[in-house]
């Protein structure tokens, strides 16, 4: 009698380690997870020389530069701001090492294909390596370019310290609206940019 008790409690415990195993499994592989950190999405790049070719030229001189790492720092940043003059303009914070920056980036592809013939788009990558982050771009390309910031010069400009954070600026230059962290969908980030980019407000 006893035995078989122990047989059946051991049995018990068995399966619901099974289950809770493949519970995990479920949630590691991002088949129900929401966690931004978690998981490789797939890339939403598009086709966006045909998306953007009808952007006026400040904005085609940017996006003629995508994926390109910009070196020149805080003050290279600042002067293409000034050239950006007349548009919003949207700056992402991010890093290769990022799993949020990895979770959200395709929201950007998306968004910048198709706002960016009205709405400027840049990335500022900090405290990262060029080989790192070059590999990044080629999984996850962009239409526009990043300035490297391997010391956060840049991200100080707009005091964001947290990654990702988003940075939106108005058509005459000025900074509005820092979004700290990571968008969890791309209907939150359409949502900021209705609100802070709109080329008409």
């Amino acid at each position: 009698m006893g035995f078989r008790i122990t047989k059946t409690v051991a049995i018990s415990v068995l399966l619901v380690a099974i289950c809770t195993a493949a519970v995990v499994y479920a949630f590691a592989s991002g088949e129900d997870s929401v966690d931004p950190g978690a998981g490789n999405p797939e890339s939403a790049a598009s086709d966006y020389e045909a998306a953007l070719a009808d952007a006026p030229k400040p904005l085609g001189d940017l996006y003629a530069r995508g994926d390109a790492l910009l070196e020149g720092g805080a003050a290279a940043f600042e002067a293409r701001l000034a050239e950006l003059r007349g548009y919003p303009v949207v700056v992402n914070k991010w890093a290769s090492w990022c799993g949020p920056c990895r979770f959200e980036f395709p929201f950007f592809q998306s968004q910048a294909a198709a706002r960016g013939a009205e709405v400027a788009f840049i990335g500022v990558d900090s405290d990262d390596s060029p080989d790192a982050a070059r590999t990044f771009l080629e999984e996850l390309p962009l239409p526009y370019p990043s300035f490297s910031d391997p010391d956060q010069e840049i991200a100080r400009l707009f005091n964001a310290r947290e990654f990702p954070s988003t940075a939106f600026y108005d058509a005459d230059g000025e900074l509005v609206y820092v979004r700290r962290g990571g968008y969890p969908s791309e209907d939150e980030l359409a949502a900021d940019l209705d609100r802070y980019a709109d080329p008409d407000g």
